[in-house]
């Protein structure tokens, strides 16, 4: 195939994504068989790019004797509005503790412990028991470092940092995944990247919003791939907003989280009136009511004219004393005074902020999706949150998730050959990556970024409606258009403006889903709300949206939620 541009590179198993997710899936493909030939395609760096590495509160697991599995199950799919995959949420709950374990006692990793050397657990909202490990505030650094060290000390696994996947690559039948076409970031050069079983794990795309918290190169690559490449998705209307996303003005701080355990520790919301305006929403749990529920309120207050000069509200624990804040939040504390705050000592202005997208790729509870060959894990799949994640169970998606994944890779290899692909395809896609560059005229990819983050937020963000989607996506479709005739000046070498007009592409591919799909999902769950359809219905809408590519649209349809292990019905009645 090579024909001087595109390079070629044969695997056993390719893992995209260097997260949590796709280092433990590349990890764990190794430990299942030694002698298999792994690569990882990283779009920065393995362990410094990436969302695991920003995770501030920790991870959910059931290890103290007065917590259960049921009751972490339970608290899961009561955050999930009951829309969850109630097998792939079981296997959460009933792994989570195992792979802490193995963090600790095979990686090394280090996390906060009482006197009597238990591990400590902390409060987050949403749970009926403080289950969250963590190492200080910066659990996902500590975390990360501990893979880091693994990924690189495998002579069988290869690194390819700094490159982007493009686009799947199909066997001549469309039913199996054979590899990816990436893009060498620093040197501007092309590969096919040939495998026996791909795994997916690239992090969502929550940064097509104006005020979002996701390390910046999530663009939603995976999602858009997938989708590209005929993958069965499924609740993509699910976008997460965290409701303390600091606001620093221009600043790329401005979105970054400030975590749940500030509201968990008794932290206090405040509008610009001074009122603690939670007990209009949720009187009972107040500032610990769920991501969506606090979201939603801020949001609600900012929209009644009850917001701050800058759009934002207040975050305030500083009446739990500058000692202790300081003493358990040592991360958030500067990241504050980065952008001249005080958490201890003062309320901090925030916002909420796009975070986390529950909707993905549809995966069994061995990660397989629709094609063969092909293994989702982490952010990129659909399932285990249903319509909310909860705060502490997202890392622990990753890691559980990655390892079942990797496994499931390893057992693709011995069942499957490299398969072929179409030289077609792979020009198609090199000569749609390069036709960007050196045009005289076009639009600028910059500009296009921030119409987009407007445009999601005003129309796709926290509160819906009929209309307000239906506006959005006639301005999506003239964005989409305009996003072909992106002009990138300069060379391919290390281009950021043209990465930039890649993410962009992606980022409107993803738009297009999260909004078809809201528009079908005619009622509020979760993170979905719609003010025209203000009430849950679980008479119509216990069910799970799915669509797939049918041309140049998405095709969607509803299939109702396998209720396996809990009812919505038998909850409510106190016997879930």
């Amino acid at each position: 195939m090579s024909d001087g541009l595109v390079e070629e590179l044969t695997t056993d198993v390719l893992v995209i994504g260097g997260g949590g997710a796709g280092t433990y899936a590349a990890l764990r493909a190794g430990d299942c068989n030694p002698t298999l030939d792994i690569t990882l395609v990283v779009k920065g760096f393995v362990a410094q790019s990436g969302c695991t590495r920003m995770v501030q509160g920790g991870y959910n697991a059931v290890l103290d004797p007065a917590d259960s599995f049921e009751l972490h199950f339970g608290d899961t799919l009561k955050g999930g509005g009951f829309i969850n995959n109630q097998e792939l949420a079981w296997v959460l709950v009933t792994e989570a503790p195992e792979r802490i374990r193995e963090l600790e006692n095979r990686f090394g990793c280090f996390f906060d412990r009482h006197p009597d050397g238990r591990i400590h657990q902390k409060p987050f909202a949403g749970q009926s028991f403080d289950r969250t490990v963590h190492r200080g505030d910066l659990t996902g650094i500590e975390i990360m470092q501990r893979l880091k060290d693994q990924v690189f000390s495998r002579p069988n696994l290869r690194r390819l940092e700094e490159h982007r996947a493009l686009d799947l690559l199909l066997s001549p039948d469309g039913q199996r995944v054979v590899g990816a076409v990436v893009l060498d970031m620093r040197r501007g050069t092309f590969a096919v990247v040939r495998a026996r079983a791909t795994v997916v794990a690239t992090g969502g795309g929550a940064t097509m919003y104006r005020i979002a918290a996701p390390s910046l190169e999530k663009a939603g690559d995976g999602a858009a791939m997938l989708y590209r490449a005929g993958v069965l998705m499924m609740d993509m209307e699910m976008m997460q907003f965290h409701p303390t996303g600091l606001l620093a003005g221009r600043s790329r701080l401005t979105g970054s989280v400030l975590e749940e355990g500030l509201r968990g520790a008794g932290g206090h919301l405040r509008n610009a009136l001074g009122e603690r305006y939670m007990e209009r929403y949720d009187a009972q749990r107040m500032e610990r009511s769920t991501r969506d529920v606090v979201a939603r309120a801020s949001y609600m207050e900012i929209q009644a004219g009850r917001g701050t000069a800058n759009g934002g509200v207040w975050l305030d624990v500083s009446h739990l004393g500058a000692e202790l804040v300081e003493q358990k939040f040592p991360g958030m504390v500067e990241r504050c005074r980065g952008v001249g705050f005080d958490l201890a000592r003062e309320p901090v202005e925030i916002s909420p902020t796009a975070h986390f997208h529950m909707g993905g790729a549809r995966i069994d509870a061995a990660c397989r999706t629709s094609l063969a060959g092909l293994l989702v894990a982490g952010e990129d799949a659909s399932g285990v949150h249903g319509a909310n994640r909860l705060g502490g169970n997202g890392v622990a998606e990753s890691i559980v998730f990655g390892a079942r994944a990797g496994a499931a890779a390893a057992t693709a290899c011995a069942e499957a050959g490299q398969g072929a692909c179409d030289p077609a395809f792979v020009r198609a896609v090199v000569q749609r990556t390069t036709a960007l560059l050196g045009r005289d005229a076009g639009e600028d990819a910059y500009a296009l970024r921030e119409e987009l983050g407007a445009l999601t937020w005003d129309h796709f963000g926290l509160v819906r409606s009929a209309d307000g989607l239906q506006k959005g996506l006639a301005q999506l479709a003239d964005l989409r258009e305009r996003a072909e005739r992106i002009s990138v000046h300069g060379g391919p070498r290390f281009n950021l403006e043209w990465q930039q007009a890649l993410d962009v592409r992606n980022l409107v591919e993803l738009a297009r889903l999260v909004a078809e799909a809201a528009v079908a999902r005619t009622e509020s769950r979760g993170s979905h709300y719609r003010n025209d359809h203000p009430e849950t219905d679980n008479a119509r809408w216990l069910c799970n949206v799915l669509l797939r590519r049918h041309g140049d649209r998405p095709r969607l349809w509803t299939e109702p939620v396998l209720l396996t292990r809990m009812s919505p019905f038998a909850a409510a009645a106190g016997r879930g």
